[in-house]
């Protein structure tokens, strides 16, 4: 029997019109939309870059990086940017991210652990780590790094190879068909809800910073200021609307620059300004974590990571297989799998119905199913894990834009003028690595995007 086919989401803010157009009341300079850890980042970048700005973060939920998406539902690995294409954001960014990372820890006592990692492989899978090897050796430092004389003696992305029997001194319960490892240093965990009340601290702290919750964006409008009543704000942007707690009539605010950081629902506020025909479908990657406490991993104090699925019709990009991670107080957990979840396709015209774009929320409650699957795909590396010792942990929901071969990050600019007057930044398909890449977004998105627009 064959496969359905995964079907996105094509579905658009105020689609059924149930929300007018509305003057603005007031205007801001910032506005972004999404708390969580993306949308605090670049938040709390811009409130440190223009002081005497407003900057004002909306979310949807009662508190920031709260509900169940993707900031509160993943591995809280700080990735060293082994698996992307050098040239691409998600590498630029997660190497820039790992090391503004570990600095915002090591400054602000967040709790986080230099773990490392091994990425194994059997022997026919030794050509994939040997690839990582060269590729990580060929990276150079990315933009905005310091220019210093020690870091620029440092390689970016340290990483070793090593044999097998090397890999089990390290990790005593690997399997002996394990051959080789790709040994990264550089891999760790943080306490993302640390990271996260750090980023609100200072954004809450700062002279022209608001965080505002419980609040969500029902329609967004372009606006020109020029073409406004007298009484009206005189410059472009985008008129956002938004309905608080169970209000039943909501506020229109002028954003000056709007950032979309808005992660599951991030094609929604975008669509709603693209014609029918261009609006962009997202995809949903359901990921289950099982937590394990048995035999098979004395005494493990490493990140393990399998070599991903490279094979025809695989998801290579897409998964990095069933691999072990740590939390800070030792506890094992194996996970994310991968499967693809489609909205129901008994709901007519589904995908452009905004009434219905939470249907993924349904999908959370983690269950046995998964289990015996993901027990099987651990017993490759570690085969004296039992599953009896297996039991569900929590699902997490991934933005995907493709269903196969590899996605860079979206960081798209839209303009209220149709040419280069209010801004809107959005960012699409922002998952793994999206926590370690974060404040390296803000970087880039303040920093290269929104500095440059400004001082143009």
């Amino acid at each position: 029997m064959a496969t359905p086919a995964v079907r996105g989401l094509k579905a658009a803010l105020n689609s059924t019109g149930k929300f007018g157009f509305k003057s603005p009341d007031a205007a801001v300079d910032f506005l972004v939309v999404g708390g969580g850890v993306v949308g605090l980042a670049i938040a709390q970048r811009l409130s440190q870059r223009f002081p005497s700005k407003s900057t004002y973060l909306v979310e949807r939920h009662i508190r920031a990086g709260g509900g169940d998406e993707v900031c509160s539902r993943n591995s809280e690995v700080i990735h060293a940017g082994l698996y992307y294409p050098p040239e691409s954001l998600k590498t630029h960014l997660c190497l820039r991210g790992r090391y503004l990372m570990y600095e915002r820890c090591n400054r602000y006592n967040i709790p986080y652990r230099k773990t490392g990692k091994l990425v194994v492989a059997s022997e026919s899978q030794r050509p994939y780590i040997q690839g990582l090897l060269e590729k990580s050796h060929r990276l150079m430092w990315p933009r905005h790094s310091p220019q210093t004389p020690q870091l620029a003696d440092e390689p970016v992305l340290p990483t070793t190879l090593i044999s097998g029997q090397q890999a089990r001194e390290l990790e005593p319960d690997l399997s002996e068909d394990i051959s080789s490892a790709l040994w990264s240093p550089e891999t760790g965990i943080v306490d993302s809800h640390s990271l996260v009340e750090s980023l609100e601290k200072d954004i809450l702290e700062s002279e022209g910073g608001e965080l505002v919750y419980s609040t969500r964006v029902v329609r967004v409008d372009p606006y020109r200021g020029a073409e406004a009543s007298p009484t009206s704000p005189c410059h472009d942007g985008w008129v956002v609307q938004t309905i608080t707690g169970g209000a039943q009539d909501g506020d229109a605010l002028l954003a000056k620059t709007l950032v979309n950081a808005s992660g599951l629902s991030a094609n929604l506020i975008l669509n709603s300004i693209l014609p029918e025909t261009s609006r962009i479908p997202m995809y949903f990657g359901r990921g289950s974590y099982a937590a394990y406490s048995g035999p098979g991993i004395s005494n493990v104090s490493h990140l393990i990571y399998p070599c991903p699925e490279t094979g025809p019709n695989t998801h290579a990009f897409q998964s990095l297989g069933t691999h072990l991670t740590l939390d800070l107080q030792g506890k094992v957990r194996f996970g994310p799998d991968l499967e693809w979840i489609s909205p129901p396709s008994n709901v007519s015209d589904f995908g452009y119905n905004e009434e219905n774009v939470d249907f993924w929320t349904d999908h959370l409650v983690p269950s046995e199913s998964r289990l015996e699957e993901m027990h099987k795909a651990v017993k490759q590396y570690l085969p004296g894990v039992a599953f009896s010792g297996f039991r569900p942990d929590y699902v997490g929901i991934r933005p995907k834009l493709v269903v196969s071969g590899f996605q860079d990050f979206v960081i798209r600019k839209d303009y209220a003028d149709g040419s280069d007057s209010g801004l809107m930044v959005s960012l699409m398909g922002i998952e793994s690595p999206g926590l370690t890449s974060s404040l390296a977004i803000a970087e880039y998105v303040v920093e290269d995007v929104i500095g440059a627009h400004h001082n143009s």
